[in-house]
């Protein structure tokens, strides 16, 4: 099995629901093989508090959880990513930065749980079933045998993740 630690990063438009779930979930279950990032093309003033509270229901850290910019991960410095995830139908559809490195890429989008609607336990209903859906995926993502997999069976893997139950409608270009 190889040591390597893979860079992911989750993109959203807003960077306060889906996307910060999913850095969440991967820093946690991808047990040191992978160091998990957010981040989105307009983010919002802070993470949503319903996010931040479904990640500690299910025994997930939230501490420095922020919203914040690909521009982050766009510069010199930053850390080379090996994969990049939309999470959002819109941030699928908007022109991404040119990422150094080609990283594999794939759309995995999911709703909104931030765009719903109802009373206080419906909308955490809606935090509960995208953090069940992004769960779902980065399990299966995480227990890929990465090593056995070239780019393209590798791509074709990404991509059916993001077919998993709950999939939004899908882009028709990846980043």
């Amino acid at each position: 099995m190889s040591d390597r630690i893979f860079n992911v990063l989750f993109l959203c438009t807003g960077n306060s629901a889906r996307s910060i779930m999913a850095e969440g979930i991967l820093a946690k279950d991808g047990a040191g093989r992978f160091r998990a990032f957010s981040a989105g093309s307009m983010p919002k003033p802070g993470v949503n508090p319903l996010a931040l509270e479904t990640l500690a229901s299910f025994g997930y850290p939230t501490d420095g959880m922020r919203s914040k910019s690909w521009d982050e991960f766009d510069g010199a410095d930053a850390p080379v990513m090996d994969f990049i995830f939309t999470v959002c139908d819109n941030a699928a559809g908007e022109v991404c930065p040119i990422w150094p490195g080609h990283p594999q890429t794939a759309h995995w989008g999911i709703e909104d749980p931030a765009a719903a609607e109802g009373s206080l336990v419906e909308r955490k209903q809606a935090f509960a079933t995208a953090f069940r859906h992004l769960k779902n995926r980065i399990t299966a993502f995480a227990a890929l045998p990465f090593e056995r997999l070239d780019r393209a069976a590798l791509s074709s893997h990404l991509q059916e993740i993001g077919r998993q139950e709950g999939a939004t409608s899908l882009p028709t270009e990846s980043h």
